[in-house]
């Protein structure tokens, strides 16, 4: 098949380097039935987004920021999303929280119920607060997530039961929902099923791409949180999906 448009033919080497860590140009050429040229100013333009590093000869992913830098990335508009975030579940006794920068600065919003979680941050911010409700689940502990993970994890967290949960992810495309860490998109399944709603928070930057691990198919949003630069054509493909879509800011 021909990618002879520029958005599909990039969408497409996205998601090809993301499912292989890596694509070779002469490979990508011969797949998409463009010029090298083509590939290789598709691969500059990838980058220049922050999602492809370019190499010799084709194009790899990109190494993760830190997740403090991670944090410091849009924080007006993920400000703007906690705040909306937190007034979505202003009826909820029992909330989970996922490891994500934008779900972390929901957490000093929430003082007044119980917190489930598995994010060192969110932990940290809670406990400056003196909330009162809150419950952990430790395991594997991740550096560039700063969260815990593994079967230990996971256990625990399927022993509760929560009203809502708040997730994070990489990426979200037409697909679904995208990540890169395995152990990190376990535990947001996990968080999922053991809630009656699930809110996913992402900021425009992160719609319309994908990652390496898959997290879930669509059906496992209720409501997507995003903010005001999001494309109206794919948040109306959203929500014809069946995902409740709010804009925050």
């Amino acid at each position: 098949m021909r990618y002879t448009e520029a958005p599909a033919r990039r969408a497409q080497l996205q998601r090809e380097v993301a499912a292989d860590g890596y694509l070779s140009s002469a490979d990508a050429a011969e797949r998409l039935g463009v010029s090298e040229m083509t590939v290789r100013r598709d691969f500059r333009i990838l980058e220049e987004q922050g999602v492809v590093s370019r190499v010799a000869g084709g194009a790899k992913l990109p190494a993760g920021l830190p997740f403090e830098r991670r944090g410091a990335v849009g924080t007006a508009e993920k400000r703007a999303i906690a705040e909306l975030a937190a007034r979505e579940v202003a009826g909820a006794a029992t909330v989970a929280i996922d490891a994500g920068t934008t779900t972390q600065a929901v957490a000093p919003l929430l003082r007044d119920r119980t917190i489930v979680t598995h994010s060192l941050p969110v932990i940290e911010a809670l406990t400056r607060i003196g909330s009162p409700g809150l419950v952990v689940a430790g395991g594997h502990y991740q550096p560039d997530t700063r969260s815990f993970a593994g079967p230990l994890a996971e256990e625990t967290l399927r022993s509760i039961r929560c009203d809502v949960a708040l997730l994070s992810a990489t990426a979200l495309d037409a697909e679904g929902l995208w990540g890169t860490n395995v152990l990190d998109a376990a535990i947001k399944r996990v968080l999922a099923a053991q809630s009656s709603r699930v809110i996913l928070l992402a900021d425009a930057d992160k719609l319309d791409r994908a990652s390496p691990v898959r997290i879930a198919r669509l059906h496992l949003i209720d409501v997507l949180i995003t903010d005001r630069r999001a494309d109206a054509g794919f948040l109306a493909g959203l929500e014809a999906a069946g995902i409740d879509v709010k804009l925050a800011g």
